[in-house]
């Protein structure tokens, strides 16, 4: 491997090492979105049998925060991770709002208890798509992630532009019951405006703890801490959760979480937040697809506009994923220079 005087790689070769990491990088992205529909069906029907959404929400951060805690003691890395970046918040790439990351987090988990057990998984996944897929273009192009400014190429723009279509091909008689629903929607869009911010700042405290893990506990917390005081006006409000369902499944929604923050932040400064969020919505409606077939939570069948749509949606991944010519030729021209 070329390496410069100071021992560190050359440009060339962690040019070749990122593009090496190309396909493992959306592989994880796309089980990270498996694990968002997995999540979204277990909070979804925690949340109606508690009948208290929020609570639903704080129950899923407060086990994925529970487990991290329990091997921070087993995780010297992950230690050494906090002490990182309690020494560089504020300083150099790191900012103090990287650590709020969470809060987007904690907005998608709670759209998933809300809605879910209303329109499905299904729906729910495209109306994040929305979000998700702008944002990250965005998001990529001001540089927030730790992979830098991302260029907006033919074949990146031509696969959100698709991915755009497919949520709109997805919404065309998905939504029974008239434009009175559509409200439900607004949650899931929010929610995927911010897990493409969520990626960005997560991959940017990965960076600086120099740990995946470290990163997934500070998330958690953030996340946590929002929605406890959002449960508490809740609380106030609306009063008190039903009886709490003995099933341990509904209570899972924390685990799997971890699996989705964990892989996001791992592998966002491979590919970039727009291939991250585009990879991530693939597995998320190819599980959201398998959910809504399997076990329903809506009690409806799964509409084939919403089957189309989702189609179309992972062809836009496919084409997102292919570079484009200039940038091979300016990472071949790199390689060159470097040998």
């Amino acid at each position: 491997m070329a390496t410069t005087g100071t021992g560190e790689p050359a440009l060339g070769a962690t040019s070749r090492s990122l593009k090496a990491s190309k396909p493992l990088g959306i592989a994880l992205a796309v089980v990270a979105g498996l694990a968002v529909s997995v999540q979204g069906r277990i909070n979804g029907q925690l949340g109606a049998e508690l009948g208290d959404s929020m609570l639903a929400a704080v129950i899923s951060f407060f086990g994925g925060s529970i487990i991290l805690l329990a091997l921070l003691p087993f995780l010297p890395k992950m230690r050494k991770g906090l002490r990182l970046v309690r020494e560089r918040a504020g300083k150099s790439a790191l900012r103090r709002w990287h650590l709020l990351a969470g809060v987007g987090g904690a907005t998608l988990v709670t759209g998933q208890a809300i809605t879910v057990p209303v329109i499905g998984v299904a729906l729910f996944t495209v109306g994040v798509v929305a979000g998700q897929t702008v944002s990250g273009l965005l998001v990529d192009k001001a540089g927030i992630g730790p992979s830098g400014r991302q260029s907006l190429t033919v074949t990146r723009v031509i696969g959100a532009l698709l991915t755009l279509a497919a949520v709109g091909g997805s919404l065309f008689g998905g939504l029974g019951g008239g434009g009175s629903r559509y409200w439900l929607l607004v949650l899931p869009v929010v929610g995927g405006v911010l897990i493409a911010i969520q990626q960005a700042f997560n991959g940017q405290v990965k960076a600086a703890a120099e740990n995946a893990m470290t990163a997934t506990l500070i998330n958690f917390g953030a996340g946590l801490a929002a929605l406890v005081l959002g449960w508490l006006v809740s609380l106030a409000l609306r009063g008190g959760p039903k009886a709490f369902p003995p099933d341990p499944l509904l209570y899972a929604g924390g685990p799997v979480g971890i699996v989705y923050i964990g892989l996001t932040a791992l592998v966002v400064a491979w590919i970039g937040v727009l291939l991250v969020s585009l990879a991530v919505v693939a597995g998320q409606l190819i599980g959201a697809v398998l959910l809504d077939v399997v076990v329903p939570a809506h009690g409806g069948h799964l509409a084939t506009a919403t089957l189309i749509g989702s189609a179309i949606a992972l062809v836009a991944v496919a084409i997102a994923a292919v570079p484009a010519r200039s940038a091979m030729r300016d990472n071949q021209a790199r390689d060159g220079e470097s040998s």
